[in-house]
């Protein structure tokens, strides 16, 4: 099989690995002439590109990365979570990859409600109960398998290497080990790697001995050195350990899908996302063309006109999505529907932008026919031009908290994905109804969007985000920021975002974000504006017109762009 075609090759060590400290240079510009990585942390990124350097292709780095975070980013690089695959070929071959988590045969739908009916918040958040059966290593394999080139055990060497010889963390995971030490302690038996009586500094070496052995044998087994044997055997002990529910047969029966992405247009440009169970696609389609029609480069980025606009189509898309978005195996979503540009035009002609419309007079449309915000996006480009733009996530940060004794990674907890009761928030305080009410074998909605762009027949963007339910308006953001208001890759990831997702009815904004005038101006006529945090870690690549690519890689983290 060509999955194990490189089992017995001489391994040599990927040179970025014993490097154990990257200067990140964020706010800085970068333009490389052959391939591309940008991700959340500079080892996996610098991971990516030593793959291109060795003739491998974007797939090739895509998984390399990916089981890379999952050593230097436990917070939300993982083999014990899931996500989302976009990916364009240089020839404009497009498809998509749903390697999201399935809820377990045991799982029902009032499984975190109490005797009254109400959501018991902690269980799906926290614990083993909160994780759903584990989907990354799968879609890894699945993706490989379609269009991997270099041998997969090659793959899977960086990441070994990182787990077992360890890396220095920064000074922001530093004080991410630190505040998580209590809920670590609280849940999980002792000897977990994370867990010390000293608090962690910044450069210290932080080594994973019993995930570098499940990672040995992954490389060895492929997917059934995860699915089956040892490690299944120490999942399921997990489950026991607490109170979760995935089985052996769970773990066995999990297969990543190949699904049709969302493809559309925004004036001269095409756009290919993911499709349900993800709700990023048909949100992010819907909401430019929402705007379509509005001249947002003239009224300016951030201006009064161009907020109120972006906030309007947001409530509205937001609605459709917390009634019509699911798991397309369980629930008929109308995509065509939700994709219509009338459709979503003439919602938008009602508009009054003299005032807000309040969220409570917004109801989604009516189909006649019937993710803490601690995810992790990268984006790849390779020297031929195949593109790769992968959202990957365990939910909150650190998912469920829970670490699987002996074999060293994080379980999720996607579980609170789902709509636990409707009507009741989850942890994002997104809203959700029967289309994602949970159910065994299920797939738990997302907002995830990996996302690519084109123009004339040509690779044009590659861009994506974490943030839970900010993701979609944060992708939306960072598409209008190079198409509508002329910024490069880095400018388009680092400019300050807002976010409206219908209910709550406000208006999150960055401190940054929208100028003190347009802010009182909104205020003024009906808009309440909530003052919070980052929102997301945006990742972007750009083909240039002379072939270079432009990468962004955003501050708000310690994500870092490399190329050759």
């Amino acid at each position: 099989m060509k999955l194990f075609s490189g089992l017995f090759i001489v391994f040599f060590l990927v040179t970025s690995c014993t490097v154990q400290s990257v200067k990140r240079h964020a706010s800085i510009v970068k333009e490389f002439d052959h391939g591309a990585v940008v991700t959340a942390h500079p080892i996996a990124s610098q991971v990516g590109v030593d793959i291109l350097k060795k003739g491998g292709n974007a797939i090739d780095a895509a998984i390399a990365v990916q089981f890379a975070l999952a050593v230097v980013y436990p917070n939300a690089g993982n083999i014990g979570g899931g996500g989302f695959l976009v990916y364009r070929s240089s020839k404009g071959e497009v498809a998509s990859l749903d390697f999201r988590e399935k809820a377990p045969q045991k799982a029902f739908r009032d499984m975190y409600l109490d005797e009254d009916g109400n959501p018991i918040t902690d269980l799906s958040l926290y614990g083993q109960l909160a994780a759903g059966v584990p989907g990354t290593v799968a879609g890894m394999e699945e993706a490989y398998q379609k269009y991997g080139s270099l041998p997969w055990a090659e793959l899977l060497h960086p990441a070994i290497e990182l787990a077992q010889h360890g890396f220095e963390i920064t000074k922001r995971q530093a004080n991410e080990f630190n505040h998580y030490q209590q809920k670590f302690a609280a849940l999980n038996a002792p000897g977990i790697a994370i867990i010390r009586n000293v608090p962690w500094q910044e450069g210290d070496v932080f080594s994973q001995q019993e995930l570098a052995y499940t990672l040995k044998r992954i490389a060895l087994q492929g997917r059934d050195g995860f699915y089956k044997g040892e490690t299944a055997d120490l999942i399921v002990q997990e489950m026991k350990r607490g109170n979760g529910i995935i089985s052996h047969a769970d773990l066995t029966n999990y297969r990543a899908i190949w699904r049709q992405p969302i493809v559309g247009t925004y004036k001269a440009y095409k756009l290919i996302s993911m499709p349900p169970p993800s709700s990023g696609g048909i949100a992010l389609l819907s909401l430019l063309q929402s705007v379509e029609p509005y001249p947002l480069a003239k009224w300016g980025f951030q201006s009064d006109s161009t907020v109120r606009v972006m906030v309007e189509a947001e409530r509205r898309v937001y609605a459709d999505r917390a009634t019509h978005l699911g798991d397309p195996d369980f629930y008929r979503v109308p995509v065509d529907y939700l994709t219509d540009r009338k459709l979503n035009q003439d919602r938008m002609a009602g508009v009054d932008l003299s005032k807000a419309t309040p969220s409570s007079a917004v109801k989604a449309a009516v189909f006649p026919g019937y993710e803490s915000e601690e995810t992790t996006h990268f984006s790849i480009v390779d020297k031929e031009g195949n593109a790769v733009s992968l959202t990957t996530t365990l939910n909150g940060s650190y998912g469920s908290c829970v670490w699987v004794s002996g074999a060293g990674f994080l379980l999720n907890n996607e579980m609170d994905d789902f709509s636990a009761k409707p009507g009741s928030p989850n942890l994002y305080g997104l809203i959700g109804g029967k289309a994602n009410a949970i159910e065994p074998g299920k797939r738990m909605l997302s907002a995830m969007s990996p996302t690519i762009i084109e123009r004339d027949g040509k690779l044009k963007m590659v861009i994506g985000t974490p943030g839970g339910s900010t993701i979609i308006t944060s992708v939306f953001q960072g598409i209008l920021n190079v198409l509508e208001f002329g910024m490069n890759a880095q400018e388009s990831v680092s400019s300050p975002r807002f976010h409206h997702q219908w209910q709550p009815d406000r208006i999150d904004v960055e401190q940054r974000a929208i100028s003190d005038s347009v802010r009182h101006s909104l205020e003024k006529d009906g808009y309440t504006l909530y003052k919070r945090g980052s929102i997301g870690r945006m990742e972007n690549i750009i083909i240039l017109p002379n072939g270079k690519r432009q990468t962004g890689a955003d501050p708000r983290g310690d994500d870092f762009a490399a190329g050759y």
